[in-house]
């Protein structure tokens, strides 16, 4: 086997990974654990709506 031949499939093989991943990053069943890992950083804060913070004393406008 040359070379040449080994780097030619090498290449396809990688060209296919990527067109793979690519097309599963972007399909419509990934969207919704996509939606939940961006809003992770988010998770550890407590929800809190204007009026309870008006409440608390925490105006800051």
């Amino acid at each position: 086997m040359d070379i040449n031949i080994l780097r030619s499939i090498i290449t396809v093989l990688f060209v296919i990974s990527f067109f793979w991943i690519t097309w599963w990053a972007y399909s419509k069943k990934q969207k919704d654990s996509f939606i939940d890992a961006a809003n992770l950083p988010f998770a550890d804060e407590p929800q809190q709506n204007h009026a309870q913070s008006i409440e608390a004393g925490d105006n800051k406008s």
